[in-house]
């Protein structure tokens, strides 16, 4: 039986600090560049490069462009990725793929493929949340929050309302 019990990880303060600690390092990392590109994985990736974009333009000068990754996430092929805009207009720019949770890393390999059809300067992946179950080869540069859990349990991250915090259940 799964317990729907919630266990509260990040409330929205300490989950507000994470983020703006990731746009440091981001700043750290590409701290050369003049413009950089937020790639939020639809649902609260988006909501995560969102939240991320607003902290790298308060501590710093770098230009943010924010855009997003449609895939089926529980069903991700090559297929049904697509970018909301064109893929040609990312040739030679720094891309940061965002999402909130890195699990087994599916997700994350499937989104990072339009990106391959692109000469983009440099690919970086951003995560809230780093579970530490890979079944993929993927790997975070930037993590909010490292944690193991069992493989039952499931993290919830809410990025907006009441509610907001990272929730263990």
């Amino acid at each position: 039986m799964i317990s729907t019990e919630k266990t509260l990880l990040l409330n929205p303060e300490q989950l507000k600090q994470k983020i703006r600690r990731i746009a440091f390092e981001v700043y750290e990392t590409n701290f050369e560049e003049k413009e950089i590109v937020l790639a939020g994985i639809v649902g609260q990736g988006v909501s995560m490069a969102s939240l991320l974009k607003e902290q790298l333009e308060a501590i710093s000068p770098l230009k943010v462009q924010q855009i997003d990754i449609q895939i089926q996430k529980t069903d991700p092929s090559p297929h049904t990725i697509k970018l909301d805009i064109d893929s040609e207009t990312l040739a030679g720019k720094c891309v940061i793929v965002c999402d909130d949770v890195l699990y087994t890393g599916r997700t994350l390999a499937y989104s990072l493929l339009p990106f391959f059809q692109t000469k983009v300067k440099r690919l970086q992946v951003s995560v809230l949340v780093d579970r530490n179950y890979r079944r993929y080869p993927v790997s975070a540069d930037f993590v909010g929050y490292a944690l193991m859990t069992t493989l039952n349990d499931h993290i919830d991250v809410i990025l907006e309302g009441p509610d907001m915090g990272v929730y263990l259940r």
